[in-house]
């Protein structure tokens, strides 16, 4: 893909990004009585991007280092290790999509 089309597919994924996080803000203000400005939903999407962009390149990582070239539920639940709450919760929605296969044991 050249950088081009690569930048364009950027811009319209935190495009896209920009209006979910908007439209998420808006909900939750409305609920709670208070304004957000369109500088604080930029700042939130950005931040957001980034982490995005954390995640994505330890789970390519992950999946590498096993010598994969895809990316595993195993690969997502090494990422949530360290939030329990997380972890917690994506092993109860594994259980439900797939509840003839049980799920790894916490160590």
């Amino acid at each position: 893909m050249a950088d081009s089309e690569e930048q364009a597919l950027e811009e319209r994924l935190k495009s896209a990004l920009w209006f979910s996080i908007g439209k998420i803000v808006d909900e939750e203000t409305l609920k709670l009585g208070v304004n957000a400005t369109p500088q604080f939903i930029g700042a939130l999407t950005e931040m957001v991007w980034a982490q995005i962009e954390n995640v994505s390149t330890d789970l390519k990582n992950f999946a590498r280092h096993a010598g994969r070239s895809t990316i595993s539920t195993d690969d997502v639940m090494l990422l949530s290790r360290r939030n329990e709450g997380l972890e917690a919760l994506l092993r109860s929605y594994m259980n439900t999509q797939k509840p003839g296969k049980p799920s790894r044991k916490k160590r």
